[in-house]
């Protein structure tokens, strides 16, 4: 399930040439899964509380076509269940016109934050703590 977010560019997020600077591509992306935790019943303070959290391994991006000042966006994201220790957050940045502006892939683990490492098996965890599940692909 494709789960995404509204974000309008704002002009301090810009660079020299006037486009949306390379590392807000990535905090647009942390915005969206954030959200999308939400929504799924499992934000951050409750990740905490329980003795995890998701933990960024590798980025790739995408960059497609460039966005600007006021441009009106939108953040999607998607769950990639691996087997072992890891998954992938799929983002996709899309103008309302329907271009892409950028791809973001993510590989990402889920840390035990007493333990400080990664979790066996982080769907089942996942599904464990979340309120809606099937938000998160599970």
């Amino acid at each position: 399930m494709t789960f995404s977010v509204p974000i309008v560019v704002r002009g301090y997020e810009l660079d020299t040439q006037g486009h949306l600077n390379q590392a807000v591509y990535l905090q647009y992306a942390e915005h969206a899964r954030w959200e999308l935790m939400r929504a799924a019943g499992a934000p951050q303070e409750k990740l905490v509380a329980s003795g995890v959290g998701p933990v960024v391994l590798e980025t790739t991006i995408k960059y497609l076509r460039e966005l600007r000042g006021g441009d009106e966006v939108t953040v999607s994201v998607d769950f990639e269940w691996l087997t072992g220790k890891t998954f992938v957050f799929r983002h996709e940045i899309r103008k309302l016109d329907g271009t892409v502006a950028a791809e973001i892939s993510t590989i990402t683990g889920l840390l035990d934050l007493t333990a400080r490492k990664l979790v066996a098996a982080p769907g089942e965890r996942f599904a464990e703590l979340a309120e809606r599940p099937d938000l998160l692909g599970l």
